[in-house]
């Protein structure tokens, strides 16, 4: 994965993103952290809300995305849509760090 954010929520927990950009979009979500979700299977709804999102979306507009996914039977709790968000936005500001290959 090429990019990383996380977000602790104050009185919260941790939630984090990690994924690369492609094309201009998020690509290979995988959503981490302390926080729950009910029910667990529910995690592919959060990755879904990401995967081929724009990167050039703000935390509102992700956070819009995340929240309507969870419309469909998910519920973060100890974090928020925003936090994920945060999480997302802190990533794609953050310094890329080079691959490392072995050759």
């Amino acid at each position: 994965m090429g990019r990383r954010g996380e977000f602790k929520t104050p009185g919260g927990k941790l939630i984090a993103v990690e994924f690369d950009v492609a094309n201009g979009e998020l690509r290979g979500v995988v959503v981490t952290g302390d926080f729950f979700l009910y029910p667990e299977e529910a995690l592919p709804l959060l990755t879904g809300a990401l995967e081929g999102s724009p990167a050039t979306l703000d935390e509102a507009g992700y956070a819009t995305r995340i929240r309507t996914a969870l419309e469909a039977g998910g519920e973060l709790v100890g974090s928020s849509p925003e936090a994920l968000a945060a999480a997302v936005v802190r990533a794609l500001r953050a310094p890329v760090s080079p691959e490392r290959t072995d050759d």
